[in-house]
């Protein structure tokens, strides 16, 4: 965490970031199952606040550690949260996750609440996700491949096996290769070369992964399974909604 050269001060002689390292460090030490941590970071400055944070997350992917986070810093709750519990005057206005507070606020205290957050900076592949046109299976052969995309007008078919996960793409030309060469199956003839994200992947980040090509961003789920596509044009609406707003 960060302390290598201070163990032997005092506490009084620890910067405030090094404090608080010192007591998330002691936090996890006794093994607690749920670990609640109140304004924890507000005291520090913004730059050591935000390393603070990205520790948090880091140590939380490896300890599993349900954490209760108090903090009346919305940035901050949106960066680090999974889940956010909105309340007001002792009642929960909204529970949801970072991107339905940003998109589907409950009501105008919500609203209120949200204004002159980045959404852009927020907003998830989910949100510009769109159900795939057509997908073909392994057990496909370059024919029907081609059937199918020649049936929804486009040049290019996301391949899955029976589990729905992605094997590959396969392109208009070279499933026409595979006919002329005879070949039975497509596998051989797949390209790896597209991008492919997890539900979660910031929206600012897609619209550089378009290839010139412009293959339709697959977007994943942990066991590789296809859940849709993103495509540049629901990048651009959904980053100019989120400019709007």
């Amino acid at each position: 965490m960060g302390l290598e050269g201070w163990e032997d001060a005092y506490p009084n002689q620890l910067s405030g970031g090094m404090q608080q390292r010192v007591g998330l460090a002691r936090a996890l030490a006794n093994d607690a199952t749920v670990l609640l941590m109140d304004e924890a970071f507000s005291a520090l400055d913004p730059l050591i606040r935000k390393d603070m944070q990205q520790e948090l997350l880091q140590l939380q992917s490896k300890m599993q550690k349900t954490t209760v986070f108090i903090t009346h810093d919305l940035d901050e709750a949106l960066n680090i949260g999974d889940r956010i519990v909105l309340l007001k005057d002792g009642e929960v206005v909204q529970i949801g996750t970072p991107e339905e507070i940003l998109t589907k606020p409950a009501d105008d205290y919500v609203r209120r609440f949200i204004e002159g957050v980045d959404r852009a900076r927020i907003l998830t592949a989910e949100s510009a996700m769109r159900p795939l046109r057509s997908t073909a299976r392994e057990s496909d052969g370059p024919r029907t491949a081609l059937h199918r995309m020649r049936d929804h007008a486009i040049d290019s078919i996301y391949v899955v096996d029976r589990d729905r996960r992605l094997l590959g793409l396969l392109e208009a030309d070279a499933a026409s290769k595979a006919i002329q060469a005879g070949a039975d199956s497509i596998i051989p003839y797949l390209t790896q070369d597209f991008r492919k994200v997890p539900m979660d992947e910031p929206l600012h980040n897609l619209f550089a992964m378009f290839s010139e090509k412009s293959f339709p961003i697959a977007v994943i789920d942990k066991q590789e399974q296809l859940l849709g596509v993103v495509v540049k044009g629901a990048v651009l609406d959904e980053l100019a909604r989120a400019g709007e707003q």
